[in-house]
């Protein structure tokens, strides 16, 4: 009978049994999570809010519609109305720009340089001969440049109608050549200027031909 020797059975440590212990417990951990995941994901995903897109009038997706016209309005189209409102902001205050430029321009400064300016204008449209040199050297004789002034001392202020404004014109002589386009009030600039200068048009040609009382 032959002999033959049984293989040796190796002995399996305590701390051999709980480390193997532990590997499967660990790969069992890995494998439901690995299943579970999907699941989780799947969740997660029915649960989710569904991203709002905006419809029209119809319910058809991607547009939505203007309030006031009923009219589908895409994010472009809104882009150029926008677009559009500024643009016409724009227009609307180069218009302004230009008003007030236009009456900077043809405006007229509250002193006596502004006064002859304009009075020469208005004469000017009017047909009544005269210059500025002719309003001014006379204006400077008569009231030295004084809207308000007033003679109280001559003839005229004796029999009850003094002689006032700029030119020293009487209440009958500013009636009778006040010109229209201009305040009727003996002592206005403007209005007693045109009214000496169309009085002295008629009376000597022009107020550039008055050196003295007139």
């Amino acid at each position: 009978m032959p002999s033959f020797t049984l293989p040796r059975m190796t002995r399996i440590t305590r701390t051999q049994k709980i480390a193997v212990a532990v590997l499967a417990a660990a790969g069992a951990t890995s494998g439901l999570a690995a299943t579970s995941a999907p699941d989780t994901a799947q969740a997660a995903s029915a649960h989710a809010p569904a991203a709002v897109k905006p419809v029209d009038a119809k319910g058809q997706p991607g547009k939505a519609d203007d309030a006031k016209t009923g009219r589908a309005v895409t994010a472009s189209a809104a882009g150029h109305t926008k677009v559009a409102d500024v643009a016409k902001q724009r227009s609307a205050e180069q218009a302004t720009s230009r008003s007030t430029e236009r009456t900077g321009v043809k405006g007229y400064a509250n002193n006596l340089d502004g006064w002859i300016r304009q009075s020469l204008d208005i004469m000017k449209a009017k047909g009544i001969p005269g210059s500025y040199e002719g309003l001014h050297r006379n204006i400077m004789r008569e009231s030295a440049g004084n809207p308000n002034a007033v003679n109280n001392w001559d003839v005229n202020a004796v029999n009850g109608v003094p002689s006032k404004g700029l030119l020293q014109v009487i209440q009958p002589t500013f009636d009778t050549y006040h010109v229209s386009g201009t305040p009727k009030k003996l002592t206005d600039p403007v209005a007693n200027i045109t009214a000496a200068a169309n009085y002295a048009a008629d009376r000597y040609g022009s107020i550039d031909k008055v050196n003295s009382a007139y």
